[in-house]
């Protein structure tokens, strides 16, 4: 099938990584992949939850929104219905599983890692290219306070599914919304899977073509990991 702008199946779409774009945040980042633009901001915090208090480990924790405009049709914002709905919950608890995965918390002592990941423009993918983005926003706070041990790899998100009979990497909106499968796949820069959401969305799948799709997504990841540290390398200012 052509994809827009002539990628390849198997091609990720363009990332632009930003981590000065603020100058608050301890760490932040402004990931955009494609057409989809995701703010991720992270703040450490001395103190944990309750039920961590003299613990000597600390905490992560996340949030996600999509902003008003970041779509087609204006969204209401969750605070003025009073209540988060069900797709943010799910989301921002991935993002914080996903992004604990490799946090060593008694490493990070009794603090708080906040993350906050805000859809600025929508086009597939929102909730992959958070947790990318939050690693960095983390891994560049972190870095700040002299706590970069408490990182013990890195971790990237990726979506893959089946559009037309083909397997594909990245999936924009126009893709994920006619695709036949549809992946969601969060690992480890060294490979090892953290969390994978699968859904059949038309038809069922194979194990071969379910391990087509791993593979597809653990070399995006890849690169991905690459694109993080040159983002997280660059001198906090």
């Amino acid at each position: 099938m052509n994809r827009e702008n002539g990628r390849r199946p198997d091609q990720l779409r363009e990332v632009v990584a930003d981590p000065t774009f603020l100058e608050q945040p301890h760490g932040m980042v402004l990931w955009s992949q494609g057409k989809t633009r995701v703010l991720c901001t992270a703040m450490v915090s001395e103190g944990v939850p309750r039920w961590l208090y003299r613990s000597g480990r600390g905490w992560l924790t996340a949030e996600y929104s999509l902003l008003p405009g970041s779509t087609g049709e204006r969204t209401d914002r969750e605070a003025a219905r009073g209540k988060q709905g069900g797709r943010t919950v799910e989301i921002q608890r991935l993002i914080g599983r996903a992004v604990r995965g490799i946090v060593d918390f008694e490493a990070l002592g009794e603090r708080t890692v906040y993350l906050d990941c805000d859809v600025l423009q929508a086009d597939g993918g929102t909730r992959c290219a958070a947790i990318t983005g939050a690693y960095v926003a983390a891994s560049r706070a972190l870095e700040r306070f002299g706590l970069s041990k408490a990182l013990t790899g890195s971790v990237a998100a990726v979506s893959v599914g089946v559009v037309e009979g083909a397997s594909l990497l990245d999936l924009d909106y126009s893709e994920d919304s006619n695709a036949d499968v549809d992946f969601n796949v969060v690992m480890t820069g060294d490979g090892r899977l953290v969390e994978v959401q699968a859904t059949a969305e038309k038809v069922p799948f194979d194990r071969a073509r379910l391990n087509e799709l791993l593979d597809l997504a653990e070399s995006g990841i890849g690169e991905l990991a690459q694109l993080q540290q040159q983002a997280i390398d660059i001198p906090i200012p």
